[in-house]
């Protein structure tokens, strides 16, 4: 596994973010000749390659421009996404609730844009394994060429299956052979059988989902197994602070609810969980309570396959040039690299400009 270097002059091939006067981020990858176009002037790319990170880039109308290399977090914020992206605030909750540690083997499912699959797999950082369970073909795509960006390589460590969870995982882990299980899907309770024959005892399972319908419905699922320990779910918020000067006040905007995180312990086989002491209950529920509130059919939003297309092949397209990058640094073998208007990604919309 090999990530780009940290620190050190831009060189071709390197992923520059771009900080313009009025704070607008632009990210693209750095490709000798090439020029990229802003509103008003543009800039060389040579111009950028061989300054320190970290320097002021003038561009030809004058505008200067702060470059750096972007960290995991701007990078997942700005890639092509098949689905929607676990935010950075939700994915460090993630690495540490579930232990995420080098040598563990984990679980995942689904692999959505692959943000996720880039932060285990640098905690993992080349050691034990994340094995990726995804539905559809475009998000695995996606995926994909997104790690490979980021990674400058598919990590040998990393396994990405195509196919449904319950009945792929059985095939790739052998029963008590896994260390950890993400789950952010539609409707983990389906899987938590096979999930818990996959897990040791002690293993952690971690179900991130949208709605308070499916925390609660997972949350009596994985009860009812009588295979884990109780669930514990919060959620976690970030808010932001203006400081400047004497005005020092919270922002008015934050990011507030993106998704509940539930956790729970896998039992050894036979273990009965203690009863909890608790007061008596007036929530007393049955199975058709269950469902009538958390209907088996929750609905899940869908991406066009004209948008999935076009955002599989950014990412792959920013794989290309990070592998021939790579190729670069190791021989004289050479390939043909994308447009970089084409791997250019402006964070949260389109590029601005175009190279050529």
């Amino acid at each position: 596994m090999t990530e780009t270097d940290i620190g050190g002059p831009f060189r071709a091939g390197d992923r520059v973010q771009l900080t313009g006067p009025k704070g607008r981020v632009s990210t693209l990858y750095l490709e000798p000749g090439k020029r990229y176009f802003m509103h008003k002037g543009m800039i060389d790319h040579d111009t950028i390659i061989g300054v320190d990170e970290g320097s002021v880039i003038s561009a030809t109308d004058g505008g200067q421009y702060l470059a750096l290399r972007p960290l995991l977090e701007d990078i997942v914020m700005s890639m092509p996404r098949g689905a929607a992206i676990i935010y950075p605030k939700d994915a460090a909750a993630i690495l540490a609730k579930a232990d995420i540690r080098p040598g563990a083997r984990v679980i995942e499912a689904g692999v959505g844009s692959g943000a996720l699959s880039l932060w285990i797999l640098r905690m993992l950082g080349g050691t034990g394994s994340l094995t990726s369970f995804e539905r559809r073909e475009e998000f695995a795509q996606v995926a994909e060429g997104n790690v490979i960006s980021v990674m400058g390589e598919k990590p040998d460590n990393w396994n990405l299956v195509l196919g449904d969870l319950a009945e792929a995982l059985p095939e790739q882990h052998a029963d008590g052979s896994a260390d950890r299980a993400v789950l952010d899907m539609l409707a983990p309770w389906e899987c938590l059988d096979v999930v818990a024959d996959a897990l040791k005892p002690g293993g952690i399972l971690l179900c991130y989902v949208a709605t308070v319908t499916q925390l609660s419905r997972v949350a009596e699922a994985i009860r009812a197994t009588g295979l884990f320990t109780d669930p514990n779910a919060d959620e976690t918020m970030v808010r932001g602070w203006h400081v400047e000067g004497l005005a020092v006040r919270p922002d008015h905007r934050m990011i507030a609810h993106t998704g509940f995180l539930l956790t729970a312990r896998r039992l050894a086989d036979g273990a009965v969980l203690p009863n909890l002491k608790r007061r008596a209950s007036k929530s007393d529920f049955s199975d058709e309570d269950v469902e009538i509130w958390t209907p088996g059919s929750l609905g899940d939003r869908q991406v066009s396959d004209k948008v999935l297309r076009k955002r599989a092949r950014l990412a792959q397209r920013g794989a290309a040039i990070t592998a021939e990058k790579g190729r670069d640094q190791t021989g004289p073998e050479t390939s043909q690299t994308p447009d970089a208007s084409d791997a250019a990604v402006d964070a949260g919309s389109e590029p601005q400009g175009e190279s050529e």
